[in-house]
């Protein structure tokens, strides 16, 4: 990595600069991230803005974002590398057509096939192989997804910075990544990760915190109606939804409600498109049960 940023300050400026905006926590996280070279591990609900701190991080300090999107039963093939079979076999037939295939030319003729020119890279080994002038921010998002081997392997990765690869030989970092890792906390990440990585749980933001994010985010909407929407949602969070609104179903619906025109929330405006902000069945007939009219009284009134 380049210069590291000299304060939190700076870190916290940098983010607003491309439309994040940290909690003093979040950027002192960030800046000892960065200052130690360290992965940074987010924890938070879904929606609280984990993933964009990698993007933010990408946008404000040059380099490319690699993201690798985990899941259940992701294996090497996905994550590190795989052989483009149906290049090497083009090859191993115009080699064939050509006569190059036989007697002294086939033993070159292999260990062609097996050459970086067939290689596909997947996240971890492009970002451990970069070339780029500023590092790449390698993004592990949702790790709570993959399984306990892969978390092992990642483990390893991130304790040695290189990637073996049989047919070539060890790849090494010549500069670490920036690693930004993300979960959802649908499972414990394994004490061992956690202590590879430095911490910190994103919680959902304050109410003033949110109506900025949501001014910041959102084109052309009115102040009253970003105070009201981050209100409602507010409150939608209270009162035990199956899946609770995130910050960026707060911008969702703002975006959605400035489309429709609407400059203050009524209920009318509201109930057509609460499908926005709360994306399960259930949380809606929660919210319609428990009144939406009432929520968006008590939004418009603070």
């Amino acid at each position: 990595m380049g210069v590291a940023p000299g304060s939190v300050t700076e870190v916290a400026d940098g983010l607003r600069a491309n439309d994040y905006l940290p909690s003093e926590g979040l950027a002192t996280a960030i800046f000892l991230a960065l200052s130690l070279r360290r992965p940074l591990l987010l924890e938070g609900e879904a929606g609280v803005g984990k993933t964009e701190v990698a993007k933010t991080l990408a946008g404000w300090l040059g380099g490319r974002l690699i993201r690798l999107q985990c899941y259940e039963g992701i294996d090497v093939s996905q994550a590190v590398y795989e052989w483009d079979y149906s290049r090497q076999l083009l090859h191993l037939r115009t080699a064939e057509a050509t006569g190059g295939a036989s007697g002294a030319d086939a033993a070159a003729l292999e260990d062609s096939l097996y050459s970086e020119r067939f290689l596909v890279k997947r996240p971890l080994l492009e970002a451990i192989s970069h070339a780029d002038a500023a590092p790449p921010v390698l993004l592990i998002d949702e790790v709570d997804r993959a399984d306990d081997e892969f978390e092992a392997f990642l483990l390893e990765v991130l304790s040695d910075w290189s990637i073996t690869v049989p047919e070539l030989g060890t790849f090494r970092a010549a500069e670490p990544p920036i690693v930004v890792v993300t979960s959802n906390r649908t499972r414990d990440v394994h004490d061992a990760l956690k202590r590879r990585c430095l911490y910190h749980w994103v919680e959902h933001p304050g109410f003033e915190r949110e109506v900025a994010i949501i001014s910041l985010r959102t084109d052309g909407v009115a102040p009253a109606l970003a105070r009201q929407v981050a209100a409602a949602v507010a409150r939608f969070r209270d009162i035990g939804l199956y899946k609770p609104p995130g910050v960026a179903e707060s911008i969702d619906w703002s975006m959605a409600l400035v489309r429709l025109g609407v400059n203050g929330l009524d209920p009318d405006s509201a109930e057509v498109t609460l499908g926005a902000v709360l994306k399960y069945r259930e949380d809606q007939g929660r919210v319609q049960e428990f009144g939406l009219d009432r929520i968006i009284t008590e939004a418009t009134s603070r």
